[in-house]
């Protein structure tokens, strides 16, 4: 397994991780507002997924549309599943991207004012560092919200048990 499946197997594990803990939560408790980054579970945890499909699609074609109608009103499972899709789409485009070596081939970004130039690999892992930082956000709310065994969320940690899980380290 090389650097860049274990950041993605990484990242998309723990985000899902935290989702699934959030089946606990009543639909109150993932509105619950605090003085943190996006200031609720809910509102956090859209505000990841729709970044890497965002940012996906950025990498794609330069432009993003509307993806989602509805996102402040998903259930759990709905954020799952969506979840699991776009991050197979980004992790699909970053293999690509790492595969053909072009991890310093540029694209536009059309959303900065004026559209700026982006490295696929500077913008791939913008969008791993940026779930990091908001999974710790998270992490801290499910906390306060009263959930135990919360996962560390640490790469080491995973790591450990994909190898006990799969036996081997490949994919």
């Amino acid at each position: 397994m090389d650097l860049l499946d274990r950041l993605l197997g990484h990242d998309e594990w723990t985000t899902g991780e935290l989702l699934r803990r959030c089946g606990e939560l009543t639909d109150f408790q993932m509105r619950e507002r605090f003085d943190i980054g996006h200031e609720t579970v809910q509102a956090t945890l859209v505000h990841m997924i729709d970044n890497v499909g965002n940012w996906t699609e950025l990498m794609r074609t330069s432009r993003v549309e509307d993806r989602i109608d509805g996102w402040a009103e998903m259930g759990v499972p709905s954020l799952i599943a969506e979840h699991e899709r776009s991050y197979a789409e980004f992790a699909a485009l970053a293999r690509e991207i790492r595969d053909a070596d072009r991890w310093d081939d540029t694209w536009v970004d059309s959303l900065d004012d004026p559209p700026q130039s982006k490295t696929y690999g500077g913008a791939i892992l913008h969008v791993i560092t940026h779930n990091m930082h908001h999974r710790g956000e998270v992490l801290h709310m499910l906390s306060r919200l009263g959930l135990t065994d919360l996962p560390e969320g640490d790469l080491l940690s995973w790591e450990a048990g994909y190898i006990a899980e799969k036996g081997v380290m490949t994919q």
